[in-house]
């Protein structure tokens, strides 16, 4: 008895991973991919495939859910009969690999759950009332809250309990709130984008890649700089007291941190260009902090791998690497190798492009004031870098001396020599001493470094910098210092009314130009113009200046 039980559970659980809407879908030329099953499967499918493919596709998942209950209730053992639902549930959600692969990620489960609870009832495990009154709990909630995650959730405790109030074995009760349990670890990520106030209600539109001419959607990567931007997030909200009151320590913290897969935390909405073509961006975030990506970058290739893979997913064609994901997997290079199917950029273009085009402004404004840029010194921090380096190259001719610094003197070196040949008339200083930026009227910072590097003791009263670090190369209290202006670098304005519902610290309705990239590719379809690796070309910085522009993005100066 006891073999035949384990055998029809295996049978249960097998029936449950069959891919078969899947395979109804592919079958019928759908890419799955693009349905967002993080959303709000067969919903996305009835909306944008039509309701004939809507109801094939739920129809088998139901049957999956129904025909393993009823194959397992053969036995005559209640008990069995709830643990083959339990099985089936869990095959649909986790389908073993070794016949499946990785595969395409499965929906939530509703129809299979709902065609087990339908096996249940007319096999007589349990009473019919048991399985009628959870579905007209989950029909109210999602009437009531538009979610169907917390309505599943909602009718699978009533479920729970009124199992656990009939006189069943032990056995049939654990089955139950096994089931509830799945469920509720199945819709984390759910309960969390409720929370942070991004989960989609029943009926709301979730956009699908290529499916309207007028609108396209990207992805983007993100990641906290600091503790508080981590506590900013409101699923994680709740560590904060635990953290200042001591009963969760910081490193407990940051270790949970290094476990949590990419999520969507936010959205950005309301950017419309000039030729009218709207585009909607997914924030995405593995909350990985600065000194993981130094310390650990396997385990930061990983994340933003699986960052690109939740954004094909969720039907962007775009994914954009901001912050420190930039320069994970050789700069994108492995994580384009690794996903193949949507562009990725490291947004290096379009960042070099805005400092291109921020800094005639920015030598403008500083003549204005009444300052001889020809008789001025300025210092250029993170030299070594290919963005400081572009700095210092256009400078260079319009000033007295420019002053070099960088972590490797030898490199440093080489560079400096070519910007002498370039620019005869000016004195060039190489250095890796942050003291002689004491010297300078106006200084460009561009480094990579996950701490500020340049203090209060290194600025002079009355110094412009421009800061292009992300973070910040500016400690914040070298504001302090009189007359010192910071200027923040790579900062956009894109055209529309922007709305987002998390604060990306550039300011209201801003954002960093590796976004801005991000965003261009995806409007003007020039997938090619994607940067990867270390090499930024000249072309490709020229393209994201000329396209800005004429879209109607501005950099703010």
């Amino acid at each position: 008895m006891l073999f035949l039980a384990a055998l029809l559970l295996l049978v249960a659980y097998l029936t449950g991973s069959a891919p078969l809407g899947q395979a109804l879908l592919a079958r019928a030329g759908v890419n799955v991919r693009t349905l967002n099953a993080h959303n709000l499967g067969v919903e996305n499918v009835l909306r944008h495939l039509g309701p004939g493919l809507a109801a094939a596709s739920a129809a088998v998942d139901f049957l999956k859910g129904f025909v393993a209950v009823l194959m397992a209730s053969s036995l005559g053992e209640p008990e069995v009969t709830v643990l083959a639902a339990l099985a089936a549930y869990l095959g649909h959600l986790y389908p073993p690999r070794p016949l499946f692969g990785a595969g395409v990620p499965r929906g939530r489960g509703n129809l299979v759950l709902l065609g087990a609870l339908a096996g249940l009832a007319v096999t007589g495990a349990v009473p019919m009332w048991v399985t009628v009154l959870p579905l007209m709990v989950f029909a109210a909630v999602t009437g009531f809250w538009g979610y169907a995650s917390v309505a599943t959730l909602a009718g699978l405790l009533v479920f729970t309990l009124l199992v656990a109030a009939l006189p069943t074995p032990v056995s049939m009760k654990l089955a139950a709130l096994a089931l509830l349990v799945t469920a509720t670890w199945r819709f984390k990520e759910q309960l969390g984008r409720m929370m942070d106030g991004t989960e989609p209600r029943v009926g709301e539109d979730v956009p699908m890649a290529g499916k309207r001419s007028d609108e396209v959607v990207a992805a983007f990567m993100i990641h906290p700089m600091n503790l508080k931007d981590l506590w900013s997030a409101q699923r994680f909200a709740w560590l904060r007291p635990l953290v200042e009151r001591g009963v969760v320590s910081e490193k407990a913290v940051r270790d949970f941190s290094n476990h949590v897969r990419p999520m969507k935390v936010g959205e950005l909405r309301g950017i419309r260009t000039v030729d009218g073509k709207s585009v909607r961006c997914y924030l995405l975030s593995a909350p990985l902090l600065p000194d993981v990506f130094r310390d650990d970058p396997e385990l930061a290739t990983q994340r933003a791998i699986e960052g690109a893979r939740l954004a094909q997913e969720l039907g962007a064609e775009v994914f954009g690497l901001g912050a420190f994901w930039s320069v994970v997997g050789n700069k994108g290079v492995d994580v384009q190798e690794a996903v193949p199917d949507i562009t990725i950029t490291n947004g290096g273009a379009y960042t070099s492009g805005s400092v291109k085009a921020a800094i005639p402004g920015i030598v403008q404004h500083f003549a204005a004031t009444g300052r001889d840029l020809k008789h001025a010194t300025v210092g250029i921090v993170g030299a070594n870098g290919v963005v400081a380096f572009g700095i210092a190259r256009m400078v260079a001719p319009q000033v007295r001396k420019v002053i070099m610094i960088g972590r490797d003197m030898e490199r440093l070196e080489r560079t400096a020599a070519t910007l002498r040949r370039a620019a005869k008339d000016t004195e060039i200083v190489s250095t890796t001493s942050y003291d002689t930026l004491k010297e300078a009227d106006l200084i460009f910072s561009a480094t990579s470094d996950p701490n500020p590097v340049i203090f209060p003791e290194h600025v002079k009263p009355g110094a412009w910098i421009f800061d292009e670090g992300r973070p910040a190369d500016v400690h914040e209290s070298v504001a302090l210092v009189p007359g010192v202006r910071i200027i923040p670098g790579g900062v956009v304005l894109p055209p529309g009314g922007m709305t987002s519902n998390i604060d990306l610290q550039f300011g209201d309705g801003a954002v960093p130009a590796c976004l801005a990239e991000t965003l261009i590719i995806a409007a003007t379809g020039e997938h090619e113009r994607k940067s990867l690796g270390a090499q930024t070309l000249t072309e490709n910085i020229n393209f994201f200046v000329e396209q800005a522009d004429k879209l109607g993005f501005r950099v703010v100066d």
